[in-house]
């Protein structure tokens, strides 16, 4: 797992907001992440991308629409520093993406 990349995924905040949604284990549809998080499909596209190649999630295509959960069987260091990112404050200035 590259650390660079999982850094950088956790540094964007319309990504981090997406992994706390997708923090709870549960799939979740591009559709309800773009409702929840106020942006476009190819721009949550990019996102969930990016949180992809981090290899923090994974994706399953159902019809039109792309489902993602959390990566099972993350190692722990890394489980420890989202939860760790997950616990910061939002910010609501930098939210809207």
């Amino acid at each position: 797992m590259d650390s660079i990349a999982v850094l950088s995924a956790l540094a964007e905040p319309t990504r981090l907001e997406a992994l706390r949604l997708i923090w709870d284990g549960r799939e979740h549809c591009v559709c309800e992440l773009m409702r929840e998080l106020g942006t476009t499909q190819s721009r949550m596209s990019r996102h969930m991308a990016a949180l992809k190649v981090a290899g923090l999630v994974t994706d399953r295509r159902d019809a039109q629409w792309v489902r993602y959960r959390r990566a099972p069987n993350l190692p722990r260091k890394v489980i420890s520093l989202v939860d760790a990112a997950l616990a910061l404050p939002v910010n609501q200035e930098r939210r809207a993406a």
